[in-house]
């Protein structure tokens, strides 16, 4: 396939780059109104209790709170002449917007929860209409049309999951804006000092400009059918820039390698795309197995980076296998024009002396120099033991944002935090007389407030004055109860009161639908926690079966397996010690909370598939020298002296896409780059320059084992430098004498 490949671009070089111009075009006209198809939120289960009981109150409670307006006077109480007046009034215009629903104020039930302590700032709770963008849409409006002063006697600020995810939606473009504004220039200049000609290093900034506008057509397309997260542009800028640039990077490297041998500018190209390109096909294959794992996730967040991910690899890959070499049939030697003051104007030793040295000492000494390596993984890796999780909230934004503010005041002066109370959604009629019972049974848990029914108000078991709204709370086939508690929001106690509320014997004939932003945070642990030993497993056998058809071996992919998980162990547990033990928070500006459930699940597949991208690049050249005949150990000394200069390189240029993100105001975007970036270098250093030399200096010959009945399906199918038949060497005589009969026939 691959020669083939290569002979089409050979012949049609310039038509090839004619319908690629033409595509990005098309895709990136498609691209542009991707922003418009994306949305917010997208971390719960939409089969979950806590999903189906938002749907139920939406359809026949008018929706539950998401837009919390704090009000205060200018002087005086909430209860003056004055503010009274001016609150009622503010009270008639909100009702009278048609996107809100359910607006409840102090100012018309005089309820104590509803006002602050020192009795200066009242509540104003609605619900704002729409789904999906529609919503976030009408939440700015709202927010834009009566935040800040009112009628002079008012101050309006909004908090709430509304404001919270549409200041989330506005900061994250603002992220996205400046960390490309940082990743972009740094690149070029990286890329020029690694490639020392002009030409040479904007060919990666082609293949991940193509990568990224593709991918935006991607979501386009399938935000117009199917939900998916805003985020999602995040993930495509930094992949398709870092992986545009590492798939360019092995084929100018290898093109220029050819070059420099005095071979042929088609004969350059054709061996590029046979070793060069297979080595890209293959990567992209493992790294995509790895992304596409996010799609067994119910949560259309964490599937929207499957979308994404899956789309930039496999567009960067074909771009890269089609694109890039037509351009090198067009540019020819030109491709190291524009050569700068240092760099060398004679051929240059592809192998550098620095990682050749460095492998032939591992393999030397493997015990005396993984060991400390080994060691200091395991140390890093620990703080995963105390790891905890948690949905992103207003904590993640800064500190001055409104929405994190208003937040920080309901829980400092309100006694009970109604917008982050429990809504139990009973669908279908209920006797008063159980209705009180259940009520009043909810009410005696620990560490609730009070409980809120159509029946009446419940404290410590016993009916209270009635509370506000009891009398909307009910319908002819269905009735809500809001379970207010004093606890912190999604805090340990917090998840635990769902469990109890969810204990709690119901009426007879009922299974209530228990929702609120707690019970969002347990059903979407326990989505992700029953979906995760699938997505793993998916993704280690898929890993398994690529290498195994890339290597003819059974040992080097349990090898990778088990050093991939070491350097992701080490990465989520630095990642850990910063973002939830709060070290470093000083520096980065973020506020330490449990570990985003999401965001981990999806660093998680992105270091994974990123350690296996350059397992391919540093397997397929030790592979290669090896089925020339070299012994293992020499095999593995020129394998990483040939690739450690392209993988270091490579590594460096996608972690400045990563930690570029590190600059984000939202911190679990802070995360995502950091420890994304921190897991690509953990990986290209410790793993591929010490730990792979050391395990294949103990494995021996035994590194390139297979069953006999393995060996004769990969003589025939396994998709090697080689290709299809290509026979499998090994340092055991009787297997090599195998393997030669194999291909013979």
């Amino acid at each position: 396939m691959f020669e083939r490949i290569a002979e089409l671009v050979i012949r049609r070089s310039r038509l090839v780059l004619v319908v690629a111009a033409v595509a990005v075009a098309l895709m990136g006209v498609a691209g542009a109104g991707a922003f418009g198809k994306l949305l917010g939120g997208g971390y719960d289960d939409p089969a979950s209790s806590s999903s189906r009981a938002l749907e139920v109150i939406d359809k026949k409670f008018g929706g539950e709170t998401n837009l919390v307006l704090l009000v205060r006077t200018s002087k005086g109480p909430v209860d003056s002449p004055e503010a009274r007046q001016s609150g009622l009034g503010l009270v008639t215009d909100l009702k009278k917007e048609r996107d809100l629903g359910n607006v409840v104020s102090y100012w018309d039930t005089d309820s104590a929860d509803l006002r602050s302590q020192d009795g200066r700032e009242a509540l104003v709770l609605a619900h704002v209409k729409g789904d999906g963008t529609a919503r976030d849409e009408n939440a700015k409006r709202l927010i834009d049309a009566y935040a800040g002063p009112y009628e002079g006697t008012l101050t309006v600020r909004a908090g709430g999951g509304a404001a919270v995810t549409s200041e989330m939606g506005k900061q994250s473009g603002e992220d996205l804006v400046l960390a490309e504004s940082i990743a972009v220039p740094l690149t070029l200049v990286l890329l020029l000092i690694v490639f020392g000609s002009a030409v040479a290093a904007l060919l990666p900034l082609v293949i991940g400009t193509i990568a990224i506008t593709g991918t935006f057509a991607e979501l386009f397309v399938l935000g117009s059918v199917t939900d998916v997260s805003v985020f999602a542009v995040n993930l495509t800028t930094a992949l398709g820039l870092g992986l545009g640039i590492d798939y360019a990077l092995l084929m100018v490297s290898r093109f220029r390698e050819h070059l420099a041998t005095g071979t042929e500018v088609a004969d350059a190209v054709r061996r590029t795309v046979s070793t060069a390109g297979r080595t890209i096909a293959f990567s992209a294959g493992t790294v995509a197995a790895a992304l596409g794992a996010l799609l067994v996730f119910p949560q259309y967040f964490l599937r929207s980076f499957g979308y994404a991910g899956v789309g930039v690899v496999a567009i960067a890959a074909v771009s890269t296998l089609f694109v890039m070499p037509a351009l090198f049939m067009v540019l020819g030697h030109r491709v190291n024009s524009g050569r700068l003051p240092w760099a060398k104007s004679g051929p240059t030793d592809p192998r550098l002396p620095m990682w050749g040295r460095l492998a032939r000492t591992v393999m030397r000494r493997p015990a005396l120099t993984a060991l400390p390596v080994l060691a200091v993984l395991l140390v890093a890796a620990s703080p995963l033991l105390g790891i905890s999780f948690g949905t992103p909230d207003e904590r993640v934004l800064p500190e001055d944002a409104h929405s994190r503010q208003v937040a920080s005041e309901l829980s400092k002066n309100f006694k009970g935090n109604d917008d982050a109370a429990l809504h139990i959604v009973i669908d279908k009629p209920v006797g008063r007389a159980p209705l009180e019972t259940y009520a009043a049974a909810l009410s005696e848990l620990e560490g609730v407030a009070h409980v809120q029914s159509s029946t009446g108000t419940y404290i410590h078991g016993r009916s209270a004055a009635t509370g506000t709204g009891s009398a909307a709370l009910g319908r002819p086939g269905a009735q809500q109860i809001n379970v207010v508690s004093t606890l912190p929001p999604k805090s340990t106690a917090a998840q635990g009161l769902v469990q109890q509320v969810r204990a709690v014997t119901p009426p007879t004939g009922t299974r209530p639908l228990v929702g609120g932003t707690d019970a969002v945070l347990v059903d979407a642990k326990d989505s992700i926690a029953g979906r995760l030993p699938l997505a793993v497993t998916l993704v280690a056998l898929t890993t398994f079966l690529l290498l195994f058809l890339f290597t003819g071996s059974v040992v080097q992919p349990l090898r990778a397996l088990v050093l991939n998980l070491l350097s992701l162990g080490a990465t989520l547990g630095v990642i850990t010690w910063i973002f939830q033990d709060g070290h470093l928070s000083f520096l980065l500006g973020f506020t330490a909370q449990p570990m985003e459930v999401s965001m981990t699940m999806l660093m998680f597949c992105i270091s994974f598939g990123l350690s296996m991208d350059y397992e391919v690049f540093v397997t397929s050249r030790i592979k290669e020298l090896h089925e020339s005949g070299e012994d293992n150990e020499s095999a593995v000394v020129h394998g990483l002296g040939h690739t450690g200069r392209i993988v270091s390189a490579a590594a460096c240029l996608l972690a400045v896409s990563f930690f570029a993100f590190g600059t984000a105001k939202l911190s679990f975007m802070q995360m995502f780059g950091l420890g994304s970036g921190l897991a690509v270098l953990i990986d290209a250093v410790a793993v591929r320059g010490i730990l792979v030399p050391a395990a294949m200096r103990v494995l021996g010959r035994s590194a390139w084992y297979a069953p006999r009945f393995l060996r004769t399906f990969h003589a025939r199918y396994g998709l090697s430098e080689g290709g299809p038949g290509h026979a499998v060497v090994t340092d055991s005589p009787a297997e090599s004498m195998y393997a030669k009969r194999t291909t013979e026939v």
